[in-house]
């Protein structure tokens, strides 16, 4: 069965692109069912709108409270058909009231490893610490800023004078290949959360411990298609 997927956004939707390429490339189970982003000039729309996805623009500005706009983002999502939803770049806190509506079944990707480096600008908050390895985490959403079981993570090395922009864009590379694998993994319904753990259930194919994709590392591994 399919993955019926609502994807939230705030800008540019590359790593909605990269879902997209993977739907497209037939290694990811997945019908997005619209497209919803905080702002009306975000690139990402035109991204889903090349595609011929449904896109739907819900400005915070128009409701009184945090709660109220989740509401009416989690009615669009559910009446478009949306039963999974991937925070892609998208610049907001969900409220409880969103993630009871679709429990268990709220994605996010960050820009950093987990528990370090919350919020925002995290690929400076690396840099202008000294870090020696970053990387992007794939996680369960709760109520907490980027916080929640982890399902996946890809650390690569940062070599001295490397800059934030550099970084970031290394780290985007990364989130492209682990996003879109967390996703078909949920779509195979192969995630299991005990005890604020993430275990994934093998596949027909022993998967190894680990994976080293060139200078990155990549845990749980990548699987074919990926």
């Amino acid at each position: 069965m399919r993955l019926q997927l609502g994807v939230l956004l705030s800008g540019s939707g590359s790593n909605l692109q990269a879902v997209i390429d993977r739907i497209e490339q037939g290694s990811l189970q997945a019908d997005i069912r619209l497209v919803l982003a905080n702002r009306p000039g975000a690139y990402g729309l035109q991204r889903a709108t090349r595609h011929s996805l449904s896109t739907k623009v819900l400005e915070p500005s128009g409701f009184s409270s945090r709660q109220d706009y989740d509401l009416a983002v989690a009615e669009a999502l559910k009446s478009a058909g949306a039963q999974t939803i991937a925070l892609a770049g998208y610049m907001r806190l969900v409220s409880a009231a969103f993630i009871q509506r679709f429990q268990g079944r709220v994605l996010n990707i960050h820009p950093a490893l987990l528990p370090s480096f919350k919020g925002l600008q995290a690929q400076k908050q690396a840099v202008d610490y000294g870090v020696r390895i970053a990387g992007a985490t794939v996680h369960f959403v709760d109520e907490q800023l980027d916080h929640g079981p982890i399902i996946l993570q890809a650390a690569a090395p940062v070599t001295d004078g490397l800059d934030e922009q550099e970084l970031s864009r290394r780290i985007l590379e990364l989130e492209h290949r682990i996003y879109p694998q967390a996703v078909q993994w949920l779509a195979e319904g192969r995630l299991r959360v005990r005890q604020g753990r993430v275990t994934l259930e093998r596949s027909g194919e022993p998967l190894a411990d680990t994976q080293e994709l060139g200078p990155c590392l990549i845990q749980p591994p990548l699987e074919r298609g990926f």
